[in-house]
């Protein structure tokens, strides 16, 4: 890795414990400027990671709580009128951020729901036909219950497409378990976690990463798995153009984050699932037809994806300049 990813990702880890590569891919969505779906059970350090990456990188913080009763105005902020000033002040809401975690995303409403999609594509919020825009970087982590269905409303296609990766924190192993006690046993170490970089320097990062080289070969490779997409008699709806450029942005950054200055085929197989996976609609009816069982509709998507991996060739020539 590079010398930046080196200290973000050890910073982040002083934190959270055996979580390597989730942070990383964190990293990566923040240099594309993408967004992340958290999908995991309540306790699994989701919010403690997003705190500690702002924190690693001087960045501002906001969390929102969602909620059935949460409505679009308390994300995006409102007019009021200011007697003082005798007109009307706009008080910016929680979007105005950094990093803005949106806590148990689904269970808010639709309508709030797709408050945030200007937001997550435009990087602006316009509020009484006022466009106001968002100040860089601008990175939502959104988590959400996969197993807690009562009283949720699950995200439509439109804003599971603008969500760069879905990842999952899973648990941590017997030995990352004895480390956690311990790191936690006296102080939250969060509370001294120092910044190592600025925002200025997080700039600098992206746009190195979006001159990194991708091949020919590549741009057709990474086509051809997204094209097997939309070709699968298993899969409804596959991936869109959206995801497409999503899926080389983000090769071009791991090639960054590792140190290279040009993609190879092993930045887009480790990014297909995170990649695309949640923006598949899958056909479920197909699936117990052919009695294959799956906990889920996201487990479905992450083994097509890997099925698509396997049958689409890989190339093996040169792919520097």
């Amino acid at each position: 890795m590079n010398s930046f990813s080196e200290k973000l990702i050890g910073n982040v880890n002083k934190v959270i414990v055996g979580k390597e590569d989730q942070i990383e891919l964190l990293l990566i969505s923040l240099l594309v400027g993408g967004h992340v779906l958290l999908e995991d059970v309540p306790g699994t350090g989701k919010t403690k990671t997003a705190k500690a990456l702002a924190a690693s990188l001087d960045l501002d913080f906001k969390r929102v709580q969602f909620t059935i009763d949460l409505l679009p105005s308390d994300l995006t902020g409102i007019n009021f009128f200011d007697r003082e000033a005798n007109a009307f002040v706009f008080r910016k809401g929680p979007v105005f951020t950094n990093i803005l975690l949106a806590d148990e995303i689904n269970r808010a409403t639709a309508r709030t729901q797709s408050s945030l999609l200007e937001c997550m594509e435009e990087h602006q919020v316009t509020v009484d036909g006022d466009t106001k825009k968002l100040e860089p970087p601008f990175l939502v982590i959104a988590t959400q219950n996969p197993v807690e269905s009562q009283g949720t409303f699950p995200l439509p296609e439109a804003q599971l497409d603008r969500f760069l990766m879905m990842l999952k924190m899973d648990y941590p192993s017997h030995n990352e378990s004895i480390e956690m006690l311990k790191r936690f046993a006296t102080e939250d170490p969060l509370d001294k976690l120092a910044p190592v970089t600025t925002k200025e320097e997080l700039a600098s990062m992206q746009e190195q990463a979006k001159n990194i080289f991708v091949s020919d070969l590549l741009y057709d490779y990474a086509a051809k798995i997204v094209e097997a997409t939309r070709q699968s008699d298993d899969i409804a709806i596959g991936a869109s153009p959206r995801a497409l450029l999503a899926f080389v942005a983000a090769a071009k950054a791991r090639a960054f984050v590792r140190d290279r200055t040009n993609c190879i085929p092993d930045d887009f197989k480790s990014l297909a699932v995170p990649v695309l996976a949640h923006r598949l609609t899958v056909r479920l009816q197909r699936a117990v037809s052919k009695n294959v069982k799956f906990l889920s509709k996201r487990d479905m998507a992450e083994q097509l994806v890997k099925k698509i991996l396997e049958e689409v060739p890989c190339p093996t020539e040169d792919f520097s300049r």
